[in-house]
């Protein structure tokens, strides 16, 4: 039996278009919210007003992120901007209560980019690196089936038409295009795996790129070539597994925070869970990389796990908002407030320990206005953000769901 859920604790309403990604800083602090026109809105999630609002793209964004001092955001302008975030937004709490006069960052730089897909970035930023170097894998510039992989912020490209370019056999696709094979990347992921033999050290990490695409598989690859070399033409990349679940387009993808598995949504009724941790000798075998999971909801655009792993959600075209355990795939909650279509969802990040940012005391009595209590910031911890067509974002704070996602 599905578990009681709430209303949801505030509805932001600083977007006049659809909404089409979202993301949450580390610290639970700024809500990050992008729209189908290219507008930014970053959000106080103490204030629950705007601190900057700006026209990032210049056609639908499809991804924003804050990434340390910086920002970035992805547009279907077929460009990828990298923005100086603001100094106000350690110190602004309460904020403006409109969205005039709000600080706006300024442009690092940008990048050119294939956005002909929906596909947005993986910024992969490696443990003890710099906080603003980082990899970044987006489509191929040419080819919507391959992707590329970009040192920033040198914007080097370092691997180049990761896939297959070899495969060129027309595939005719339902609505009449042909193409090849799988089709355009729709999603993908870029992480390091580290090996599980007992001398396994920093030196033994694995880079991996997992590729949703639009004929409904999902393929893990392994970089094989020098951690410093370039590759082109998909070389010095082999595949680890091949997974196809979905009848149709893969909508969404989404990761767990230690990579350990991946979920995958589409316009059927299925949610795909994903093993990646399992090796291509074991793939090969019987036990297959991918699990497909029934629902009784066809029609879903957008996928979460939060940090711990363990709960999931899902927005489906009909604006509801659906949570499942993510071992079970058994339904906890529903959340019902748009009425129109979900496109983006997110947990905020999931902190066991106090203090959760700063340095703040249960006996803390300094009096600053600018601190906030315990007790907010746990129910912070559980918060699920949602965005719409109806250009709503949605917050919703969650139950714990400790018993009965296990």
């Amino acid at each position: 039996m599905a578990l009681p859920v709430p209303s949801p604790i505030h509805l932001l309403r600083s977007h006049s278009s659809a909404v089409s990604t979202l993301f949450i800083s580390t610290d639970n602090e700024r809500i990050y919210s992008g729209d189908s026109a290219g507008q930014a809105v970053v959000t106080s999630t103490r204030s629950l007003r705007p601190l900057a609002s700006w026209k990032a793209n210049t056609d639908s964004l499809l991804g924003v992120e804050e990434w340390g001092s910086q920002i970035i955001t992805h547009g279907r302008d077929n460009k990828l901007n990298v923005w100086a975030r603001p100094e106000e937004f350690a110190s602004i709490r309460q904020g403006p209560a409109t969205l005039s006069g709000l600080s706006t960052p300024t442009i690092c730089y940008s990048m050119d980019v294939n956005s002909l897909n929906y596909c947005r970035f993986s910024l992969l930023v490696p443990a003890g690196g710099s906080a603003q170097e980082g990899l970044l894998a987006v489509p191929n510039l040419v080819e919507s089936a391959l992707a590329d992989i970009w040192s920033l912020p040198s914007r080097q490209r370092l691997h180049a038409a990761i896939g297959d370019p070899l495969d060129t056999s027309a595939t005719a696709f339902s609505d009449g295009r042909s193409g090849t094979k799988s089709g355009i990347v729709m999603s993908m992921h870029l992480f390091y795996s580290v090996s599980s033999a007992p001398s396994s050290s920093t030196s033994a990490k694995e880079l991996r790129l997992l590729c949703a695409y639009e004929d409904g598989s999902v393929v893990l690859r392994k970089r094989t070539a020098p951690e410093n070399e370039q590759t082109v033409e998909g070389r010095g990349w082999e595949v680890v597994w091949k997974s196809k679940l979905h009848v149709e387009s893969v909508m969404a993808m989404a990761v767990s925070s230690d990579c350990t598995f991946a979920l995958t949504v589409s316009a059927d009724h299925l949610v795909g869970r994903y093993d990646l941790l399992k090796t291509q000798e074991e793939a090969s075998k019987s036990t297959r990389a991918g699990t497909a999971f029934k629902t009784k909801h066809p029609g879903n655009g957008a996928v979460a796990i939060r940090s711990d792993g363990r709960v999931c959600a899902i927005g489906g075209w009909d604006g509801k908002v659906r949570l499942y355990s993510t071992k079970t795939l058994k339904l906890l909650g529903t959340l019902v407030n748009h009425k129109q279509g979900c496109q983006a969802v997110m947990f905020a990040s999931h902190i066991n320990h106090v203090p959760l940012c700063g340095d703040l005391r249960e006996d803390d009595s300094s009096g600053d206005e600018d601190e906030i209590t315990l007790e907010e910031k746990y129910t912070r911890n559980r918060w699920l953000i949602a965005g719409s067509t109806d250009a709503k974002v949605s917050i919703w704070a969650l139950m714990n769901f400790e018993k009965t996602s296990t």
